[in-house]
């Protein structure tokens, strides 16, 4: 008797430690951030007359102008719509930041997705852009049925982001005839440094095809600073989208990916480019940076000889909350430091290197949903090198 009472003691204690483990494995409620919690928000809901501002993008210039970028949503938080693209700089390290500035406005249609880069050998700013009509909805546009296709633009800044040319359509030389959805980043660009192909301007982007529903990220490039785009090839496996690109010590380039291939992993994927972000190969599941399918970021810093890779994104398997910072050494192949951002709802977010060293993380955030405005949040450069 006592032999049986045991067992079913041992059984309860072994039910109440599977259930314990299955805990940990679903997400839990978004915390509520502590009162003492302030936000630095750039882009308010509701200010400049614009209900919502999503989708930020950051990139600091050769003159250590930080620009920061959104889309600025008139009547809500909706993907469609009348839509615009806005910024505010800073020129003191993101200390203090200007009025928004209105960058492109095309009525009541959408300009989004922006995907800043700058080019450090020129000091021009150029920023790849989307462009759909506001009547139509994503998944029209997918399935072939919208009013208009999704079309590529490219706008240039040559004095730090103070004007800007007009959008020019280069849709023709970044996309194919049999792509529906598309979209440039929406993160910053990188300029690659190393290898046959310095100096090339790298837009990480993705697309579907028409009539399949799969999702591929792909790269868009140019080898005269800006005055053309190329398109390169698709990732070698579908369901990835959103995607971001860094630059990695040997001159290989990492494109981090958005994962829909939610039973497989629910983690990012990955893929690595040997001629410049024209091809992809080696692509796989990175299993050390959980997503709950999101856009993220990803960025390369160095200090003398020492190479940094870090990435952010909401760092959760199953909902959009813990916006994380994720330190690398040894160029992404493994990631074991972690910088916690944002505990609570979180979302999209960009990330950029300051003149002083700093980084600076552009991120989705709020109380009580990810979409209640873009904050910031400036990371001493010591805890990225210690």
């Amino acid at each position: 008797m006592k032999y049986c009472v045991l067992i079913f003691f041992i059984s309860l204690l072994s039910v109440g430690c599977l259930n314990k483990k299955t805990e940990k494995q679903v997400s839990p409620i978004a915390k509520k951030p502590k009162e003492s919690f302030v936000f630095n928000t750039l882009f308010k809901n509701g200010e400049n007359g614009y209900a919502c501002y999503r989708i930020p993008a950051v990139v600091t210039t050769i003159n250590g102008t930080v620009l920061a970028f959104s889309e600025a949503r008139k009547a809500g938080c909706s993907d469609t719509g009348d839509i615009d693209l806005v910024m505010k700089k800073s020129t003191d390290n993101g200390v203090t930041w200007s009025a928004l500035k209105i960058i492109w406005d095309d009525k009541a249609n959408v300009c989004g997705n922006p995907a800043p880069v700058v080019d450090a050998e020129t000091g021009t700013i150029h920023l790849l852009a989307t462009w759909n009509n506001g009547k139509d909805h994503e998944n029209q546009i997918i399935n072939g049925t919208s009013i208009e296709s999704r079309l590529v633009y490219h706008l240039v800044s040559t004095n730090n982001g103070e004007t800007w040319s007009n959008p020019k359509n280069i849709t023709e030389s970044t996309k194919k005839e049999n792509w529906t959805w598309y979209a440039t980043g929406p993160v910053h660009g990188i300029q690659l440094k190393k290898g046959a192909h310095k100096g090339r301007l790298v837009i990480p982007c993705d697309h579907i095809e028409k009539g399949t529903k799969k999702y591929y990220s792909h790269a868009i490039y140019s080898d005269d600073h800006g005055e053309t785009w190329q398109l390169g090839k698709s990732t070698p496996n579908h369901q990835v989208n959103e995607c971001t690109v860094a630059e990695l010590t040997n001159g290989d380039l990492l494109l981090n990916m958005r994962n829909y291939d939610r039973n497989t992993a629910k983690t990012r994927q990955i893929a690595i480019s040997k001629d410049g972000g024209h091809t992809w190969i080696n692509q796989t599941f990175d299993t050390e940076l959980p997503e709950p399918r999101c856009q993220g970021a990803l960025l390369s810093v160095t200090k003398g000889e020492n190479n940094r890779l870090l990435f952010t994104n909401p760092a959760d398997s199953l909902a959009r909350i813990n916006m994380t910072l994720s330190i690398s050494d040894d160029d992404g192949l493994s990631w074991d430091k972690k910088i916690s951002i944002y505990e609570s709802h979180s979302a999209y977010s960009d990330l950029t290197e300051l003149k002083n060293g700093n980084i600076l993380v552009l991120f989705e955030a709020g109380i009580n949903n990810a979409y209640e405005g873009i904050h910031y949040k400036i990371i001493d450069k010591k805890l990225i090198f210690n």
